[in-house]
């Protein structure tokens, strides 16, 4: 069964996914992108993989470098790329596979807040426990 999917928009894709996917289609490596931009392959790859997000100067000059708008890279929404360069039709099995990662992901960051909260809980607890 085909569907017309939109394949960048936030409920589908995540902001690295955009990066990527904008990167890729502009036949830029990692590396190339990163340098071009002037920053390390790290700070790169950490936007690819959403562990952070790019400075309001920085996403304007990937923006054009990778001829998209910024607004597409933040939310999926204004000029960028229509869908995968490999465009098979998309199955339920697919749909739901892509749901199922999303939700994943979206557990994943909420754990990951829930840990950071709990480490500084702990440690502000320590901390009151040396001033005894």
């Amino acid at each position: 069964m085909e569907d017309a999917v939109d394949w960048y928009s936030a409920a589908t894709a995540t902001f690295g996914d955009r990066v990527a996917a904008a990167r890729e289609a502009a036949g830029m490596s990692q590396k190339q992108l990163a340098k071009r931009l002037g920053v390390r392959l790290t700070t790169l790859r950490g936007w690819e993989d959403d562990l952070s997000e790019p400075r309001a100067n920085r996403l304007s000059i990937m923006a054009g470098l990778l001829n998209v708008s910024m607004m597409w890279l933040i939310n999926g929404e204004g000029e960028g790329l229509v869908g995968p360069l490999d465009t098979r039709p998309v199955t339920d099995e697919t749909r739901s596979i892509l749901t199922e990662l999303r939700d994943l992901r979206a557990d994943m960051l909420a754990r990951a807040e829930q840990v950071a909260r709990l480490e500084k809980r702990l440690r502000a607890t320590l901390d009151m426990s040396g001033d005894e």
